[in-house]
């Protein structure tokens, strides 16, 4: 199992990389780990070639390196993938590709929302509450959304460490904590 510290030291160089004077464009080079990386969700047995300890590195690099010249990814994104290969890394390419993201928004100005509410929000509802909480933190805002229909209706939005918890399933937890304690 990899440490959240060394996913964040790849991750960063990733960053410094991509933004850096010969960096390749940050969306395109996260759309590429994103494809690479849903190759190897896709494929049991192609992850497990390349973390077996019994394939040698040479066979693993070469499989990297063909697969990402089969997806035509940038040579910036290509020799990343080949140096996780090299330090038995690309188990953890899933979060190394969230922490980018994380990281690439912080070093733009964005700061990331998750949005969770009861049933799916149109784009009108979803443009304003992305203004809306850009006006609050004073920063931009990167809003994902997700569909919990247990929480029943409202939102719960998360930006950081933060949780505002506007759902009725919160209120109800709420006012049932309230009433227990009574």
């Amino acid at each position: 199992m990899i440490s959240s510290a060394m996913v964040t030291r790849y991750a960063s160089a990733l960053v410094d990389v991509v933004t850096g004077p010969a960096g390749t464009d940050a969306a395109q080079a996260n759309q590429q780990l994103r494809a690479f990386a849903a190759v190897l969700a896709g494929s049991a047995e192609l992850r497990n070639a390349l973390t077996s300890p019994a394939v040698s590195p040479a066979r693993k690099r070469a499989v990297v390196g063909r697969l990402a010249d089969q997806l035509g990814v940038a040579k910036m994104v290509r020799n990343f993938l080949l140096v996780l290969s090299d330090h038995r890394r690309l188990a953890a390419l899933p979060q190394m590709i969230d922490t980018f993201e994380t990281l690439l928004d912080e070093r733009l100005g964005f700061v990331r929302a998750d949005l969770r509410s009861a049933r799916e929000i149109d784009e009108r509802q979803k443009a304003a509450l992305g203004d809306e909480l850009s006006r609050l933190t004073g920063k931009k805002v990167r809003p994902r959304f997700a569909v919990e229909p247990e929480l029943i209706g409202g939102v719960i939005v998360r930006i950081g460490s933060t949780v505002y918890d506007g759902s009725v399933k919160g209120q109800l937890d709420s006012l049932a904590r309230r009433l227990a304690a009574e």
